[in-house]
């Protein structure tokens, strides 16, 4: 999901492709058909602050940070200030997920500042050039296994079996999954935050209705199902997007509902590839005023091509855990995008950031 921007755009930017930061905004018909081509381009650095301030009591809280280094993600550096008796990072050795764990007495409010720099670029492919890739056998098996979200039997299943039905080659099962999403699914402005992303949930209850998680769940589910390895990669929006599409970025430096789940599965010749359905859905839903329900239209079919394969730098993944487990918590997430924290035993929702409380704000460095 992403923070509500005013209803203006960001100038192309020129030559390297990025839009000026939160700045350079001028207004345009949304209904014009407009550019969405991802293209290789330099890294950029950003910083984000993630601000907590708790109530007296005792507390624990666990702050996300970006975790992957990648050929389009790399970290730098993070660091904390605050009250907290203990704090430290650590890294999930089930997932690789890193993340702050913070402990606080009690004694006074609690305050946390965690503060990571790291740097993007745009994610893309040339699916007329396919290049020998390889990638550790047990991290392909992880992405074939099904999560308690995404089960890979029943009903996921038989959709899946009915989608690529005739698909010979994973791309074209893939590309089958994909155009099924588009087509088929709709995003649910009345879903909390990015949705539980409940893969089985979305097939039936939710009517195919749902936000990012839900959307690209399901399309790693279904891809999972079909024998090719996927996985849902969950992260922020850090800046604008650079062709003006309000929804696919984040339009002010505070981006504290900016979370984004994204999508990527490996594709022998390809090796890990980009995808995001879930975003076609987004601009279809939420870009104008009128709700498009035709992929082709003007405003949605360049975003529609691109994102099957290509994504902006304009995000920042922090983990691709399921079913994560947070030390001094029972149970487990499904996934670790937001802040996590109790007080004095009580979960805090971590969809409500005024009460919760807390802020994540973005700035190119």
């Amino acid at each position: 999901m992403t923070a509500h921007p005013r209803r203006t755009v960001l100038k192309i930017a020129l030559a390297a492709g990025f839009a000026p930061m939160f700045g350079g905004l001028a207004s345009r018909a949304w209904a014009d058909p407009v550019s969405f081509a991802p293209a290789p381009t330099p890294w950029r650095a950003y910083e984000t602050r993630t601000a907590i301030a708790l109530p007296a009591g005792k507390a624990e809280i666990w702050l996300p940070v970006p975790s992957l280094s990648t050929d389009y993600q790399r970290s730098l550096d993070d660091g904390w200030t605050g009250n907290a008796a203990q704090a430290e990072l650590v890294t999930d050795p089930a997932t690789g997920a890193r993340f702050l764990h913070a402990e606080f007495d009690g004694k006074t409010p609690g305050n946390l500042e965690l503060v990571s720099r790291f740097e993007t670029r745009n994610r893309t492919i040339d699916w007329s050039k396919p290049s020998e890739a390889g990638e550790d056998p047990a991290v392909l098996a992880a992405a074939l296994r099904p999560s308690a979200m995404k089960p890979l039997d029943g009903v996921v299943a038989e959709t899946a079996a009915r989608i690529t039905a005739g698909a010979t080659t994973d791309v074209e099962k893939v590309r089958a999954i994909y155009a099924y999403i588009v087509a088929n699914c709709y995003r649910n402005l009345d879903t909390p935050g990015c949705g539980p992303g409940d893969a089985v949930a979305t097939l039936t209850s939710a009517g195919l209705g749902g936000k990012c998680a839900d959307l690209n769940g399901l399309f790693v589910a279904l891809a999972r199902a079909s024998g090719v390895p996927a996985r849902d990669m969950y992260g922020v929006r850090v800046a604008p997007s650079a062709f003006g599409y309000k929804q696919l970025g984040a339009n002010s430096e505070t981006i504290t509902g900016a979370q984004h789940c994204r999508a990527e599965v490996w594709l022998d010749g390809y090796g890990w590839v980009a995808m995001d359905p879930a975003d076609v859905l987004k601009v279809m839903r939420a870009e104008s005023d009128r709700w498009i329900r035709d992929p082709s239209d003007p405003l949605v079919t360049k975003v529609n091509a691109a994102l099957l394969g290509n994504w902006e730098g304009n995000w920042v993944a922090y983990n691709r855990a399921e079913d994560l487990h947070l030390p001094g918590r029972t149970g487990t997430l499904p996934f670790l995008m937001y802040p996590q924290g109790t007080v004095e035993g009580a979960a805090l929702n971590e969809l409500d950031a005024k009460a919760f409380a807390y802020t994540i704000t973005a700035r190119a460095v």
